[in-house]
């Protein structure tokens, strides 16, 4: 993660006049800044700590290309980083077994129009707890003045017997190790919430971002031994830079 931030960071210091601004080329915007975030899936406490941000904004190779911004149907990637829980951290998890840092990589659909925009994404822990996952939501979108962009909708998270069993289940040697009772999570609809998010554009490559984010656990995430509150809250702010790489 600290690698990551670092290199997100150098990019946003190089000047724009350093790429091309040829037809052909991926615009993108990097950014740097803090998240506050729950300890980990059911902890009734957050931390505070770096994070990142990236989006292709626009790709043209060719009659081949399209753009982030664009309205109408469209496909995305999608990445999620979920930090590693460890029991040597959190008193209350003695016992539980150690989840490592798990990497989400996956896509799915969107589409888009002037006011609005719905998604839906499925994603697969390549690294750390190697289940699926998925996400579905939908932004309405106000933009006050071509400075100001703000946006709020639903969010439903779904997860894979896997993944609920990874972080909300506790096994028998678990259980005989700590203080909860033997838990066996099975997967569905996670958490529902609600996320909120506010853009500044100060020119057309600097900008800032914040957001807000509240879910509330359900199903087995809500009833695990492991959760401490069903309420999870994530807030950030980042500061973004727009960079053109022409070819």
């Amino acid at each position: 993660m600290k690698l990551r931030i670092a290199i997100l960071a150098v990019a946003l210091m190089v000047p724009q006049t350093l790429f091309a601004q040829d037809a052909d080329g991926v615009t993108l915007r990097l950014g740097v800044g803090a998240k506050s975030k729950p300890e980990y899936p059911g902890a009734d406490a957050n931390n505070v700590g770096a994070t990142g941000s990236f989006s292709i904004e626009r790709f043209q190779f060719g009659d081949f290309g399209g753009g982030g911004g664009g309205t109408g149907l469209g496909f995305g990637g999608s990445v999620r980083i979920v930090s590693e829980r460890s029991a040597e951290e959190f008193d209350e998890l003695t016992g539980l077994a150690d989840v490592d840092t798990s990497i989400e990589v996956g896509g799915g659909l969107k589409y888009a129009q002037p006011g609005y925009k719905v998604f839906a994404n499925l994603r697969y822990g390549v690294i750390g707890h190697e289940s699926l996952v998925g996400e579905v939501g939908g932004d309405l979108i106000y933009r006050p003045s071509d400075q100001v962009t703000l946006s709020a909708g639903p969010r439903l998270f779904w997860g894979s017997d896997d993944y609920a069993q990874t972080y909300f289940g506790v096994t028998a040697e678990e259980s005989s190790a700590s203080a909860f009772d033997e838990f066996d999570a099975q997967g569905g609809f996670l958490s529902q919430g609600l996320k909120a998010e506010a853009t500044y554009e100060f020119n057309e490559d600097w900008g800032v971002t914040g957001s807000i984010r509240f879910d509330r656990l359900q199903e087995d995430a809500a009833s695990s031994p492991i959760t401490q509150s069903e309420d999870q809250v994530t807030g950030s702010i980042v500061l973004t830079r727009r960079i053109t790489f022409g070819f």
